[in-house]
């Protein structure tokens, strides 16, 4: 396939041109934020940032950029964390932010659909759902920050996927801009559409590498009347998915189940400033759990829940919110345990799924591989029980060198990565492949799976200018 060109200074200015007025800059105070990944793992460089409000000057852009053979790198609000969003290093990629694209453009209440362009903020959109009695359900930690396009491209999870399903249950139609710079109006609010192959499927998850997804038709939910929380304490893994089991059987909806580590606890009630013990005594295991109330009948089903589940001797302990500010605290130590783990030196990640029926035997050997290839690591495995994706996480020894500990990271990935998939499961989970594990998807993926995404790659970006050298090497 053949290869980008550094952009000559022409390019640039044809670029810059395309983009209009206020859509581009070469400020390097500017650009620099756009360069660094969250966790500070990834960083890069560009010439110009692009920064256009139109999909007119998108369509140009690209048009442009596959003339004169220019990567282009999509980029959101930067909260991905395996370096898809970023620019390589060496200055011959442009950045394309799509954060002034941010419109909702309708909004139906009846048909429960919302059209919002790839630059809104997943705050917002949920914000103009709940205005309009409805609700989008896709709830993660950065979602302040987090834009639709981006959600989109990385095919994002969150905490309410046991419910709603992920990012590629949730999109109805998609409008993007093509590799050619052609626009592909895809924006059907269409709950069938049996007319041949799903392109806006395959643009779910790509991760830009196959188009710039400008705008989306997203669906809504109704509305819980009232959201009932609940953390208890659980003796073990094994415990806490027969608890969800019970759960889902006694009526509401359950929406969130979400483990929560001892370690990570303390980890933040040390450094995530406002937050305080859930419960009085402390225990190996939290869950976390939401159950979305649609019916005055099934009011008080979550305190229901929890007296089953000590009859059946589930839990040993627990507590249900009695107010909006405890539901709050309650999710500020869930939503804080990424952050905490900086404060505590190196950790190594690991955003990984097996099957919910395994995960209480995936956790028992990966955290003993881990700790016989490292001893005294820490082991912070948590997230989305319900789903089965669990942030199997590994921070560094308390007296380790950082350095030091971080230069196994691709070891201990090699250990638990193939763990992961000797139970069927798969090396990530919701954070998609970037440039983090795009050699290792080669490990994993069959030559029959390898092969048909190139030939998708190639097919739909002959000249491989859409966020080269992430996801697939072609």
């Amino acid at each position: 396939m053949p290869n980008t060109a550094r952009p000559t200074y022409e390019t640039l200015q044809r670029l810059k041109e395309a983009a209009g007025i206020g859509g581009w800059s070469e400020d390097p105070s500017e650009i620099a934020p756009h360069l660094v990944e969250w966790r500070d793992r990834y960083r890069g460089t560009t010439p110009l940032l692009l920064k256009p409000d139109s999909i007119s000057a998108i369509s140009r852009i690209v048009e442009i950029s596959a003339e004169t053979r220019t990567a282009l790198v999509p980029q959101g609000g930067n909260t991905g964390l395996v370096g898809g969003q970023i620019p390589n290093s060496d200055g011959t990629e442009i950045l394309l932010s799509l954060k002034r694209l941010n419109r909702i453009r309708a909004i139906d209440p009846d048909a429960s659909t919302l059209t919002a362009e790839a630059g809104c903020v997943l705050a917002a959109v949920q914000a103009h759902a709940t205005v309009n009695q409805r609700l989008f359900p896709l709830s993660l930690a950065s979602e302040g920050t987090a834009t639709i396009g981006g959600l989109i491209s990385t095919n994002a999870g969150g905490t309410g996927v046991l419910a709603y399903g992920n990012m590629r249950e949730l999109v109805l139609g998609i409008e993007a801009v093509l590799p050619d710079g052609k626009v592909w109006n895809g924006l059907r609010a269409l709950r069938k559409d049996n007319t041949g192959y799903d392109l806006k499927q395959l643009l779910i998850g790509a991760e830009g590498t196959l188009g710039v997804v400008t705008a989306a038709v997203l669906k809504l939910f109704p509305s819980p009347k009232a959201i009932e929380s609940a953390i208890v304490a659980v003796p073990t893994v094994e415990h806490a998915i027969r608890l969800l089991r019970l759960a889902q059987s006694l009526g509401g909806t359950i929406t969130a189940f979400e483990l929560i580590p001892r370690v990570g606890l303390e980890f933040a009630l040390k450094h995530i400033s406002g937050t305080r013990a859930p419960l009085e005594r402390a225990h190996e295991w939290l869950i976390l759990m939401d159950v979305s109330i649609f019916g005055e009948s099934q009011s008080g089903i979550a305190q229901h829940i929890l007296t089953e589940a000590v009859h059946a001797g589930l839990i040993v302990d627990g507590v249900v919110s009695q107010s909006i500010a405890q539901r709050d605290a309650f999710w500020k130590i869930r939503d804080g345990l990424s952050e905490a783990q900086k404060y505590e030196g190196g950790s190594i990640k690991h955003d990984v799924s097996v099957p919910i029926s395994a995960i209480a035997a995936f956790l028992d050997e990966a955290t003993s591989v881990v700790q016989r290839a490292i001893p005294a690591a820490r082991v912070v495995a948590f997230g989305h029980l319900g789903d089965g994706n669990i942030h199997f996480n590994v921070s560094q020894p308390v007296s380790a060198i950082e350095a030091e500990f971080l230069a196994r990271l691709a070891d201990i990935n090699l250990l638990v990565h193939d763990l992961v998939h000797s139970f069927g499961g798969s090396i990530s989970a919701e954070h998609g492949i970037g440039s983090s594990k795009i050699d290792e998807l080669t490990r994993y993926k069959s030559l029959a799976e390898l092969d048909a995404m190139r030939s998708i790659k190639r097919a739909l970006d002959p000249h491989n200018i859409m966020n080269p050298g992430k996801v697939i090497r072609v």
